[in-house]
């Protein structure tokens, strides 16, 4: 990912300008569109190391924008931007190789934890990880990449490597999600309850794939350093 820019999609002019300079600390130049027609037409243009891409836009929306990316540049990171969304685009954006989902409205810190995050996550190598949390960032970079096969396995070294975290049964239920096995996925988020209850990425899952509705993206999970993240629980009065 290197140095390239980052590129904001977004029909909201405040969205724009908040994530700007939320991500300004990064240290790389941070470019905006409005639409996604206008997001193509710079992506056809330069290069880009990371794009943050609003699902729902009056066009093209973000799920076609989505698909163009993974066909035309299928290494770029896509982080989708959101108010909220049915189970079933969040299946189909992680297939289509979007690394996480940011809720609005969320927070100037929240936006340039996770764009370091994806760019720390594009460091790791393969052969010489094996620390836990290391290994939960790669299985994540393996979704991204639409290597779910191989996610798994890593996911389950992680759980050799120490069982008593919920952050990987967690990841094991999205991987079931993705394949289409909600029985399976059920069971692995609570699991992850099992071994903490408190866990609240595992408890966003579980209730949004249990609900009539199906409202919410899957939740992946925080990163080992972040602690705590409430991304996928709803809001107070929602």
């Amino acid at each position: 990912m290197n140095d390239l820019p980052i590129l904001i999609v977004d029909d909201e002019k405040n969205i724009r300008m908040t994530m700007s300079q939320s991500l300004e600390s990064l240290g790389r130049p941070v470019q905006t569109a409005v639409n996604g027609e206008e997001a193509l037409s710079m992506l056809r243009a330069e290069p880009f190391g990371l794009v943050f891409l609003d699902l729902k836009m009056p066009g093209l929306d973000g799920m076609e924008v989505l698909r163009i990316i993974r066909r035309e540049w299928p290494k770029l990171r896509v982080i989708i931007i959101t108010a909220h969304g049915t189970i079933d685009s969040a299946v189909e954006a992680l297939k289509l190789g979007a690394v996480d989902f940011v809720q609005k409205p969320f927070s100037p810190v929240e936006i340039r934890d996770m764009a370091k995050l994806v760019i720390d996550r594009e460091a790791l190598d393969e052969e010489e990880v094996s620390e836990y949390g290391s290994l939960i960032e790669l299985a994540k970079r393996h979704i991204s990449d639409g290597l779910f096969p191989a996610a798994g396995k890593v996911v389950k070294k992680a759980i050799a490597e120490d069982p008593s975290h919920p952050e990987a049964y967690n990841l094991l239920g999205a991987l079931c999600e993705i394949e289409g096995d909600h029985l399976e996925a059920v069971k692995f988020y609570h699991a992850a309850m099992d071994i903490d209850p408190t866990y609240k990425t595992a408890w966003s899952n579980l209730e949004r794939i249990t609900s009539w509705s199906k409202y919410g993206s899957i939740d992946l999970g925080p990163d080992a350093a972040d602690g705590e993240k409430t991304k996928g629980e709803p809001d107070d009065g929602e």
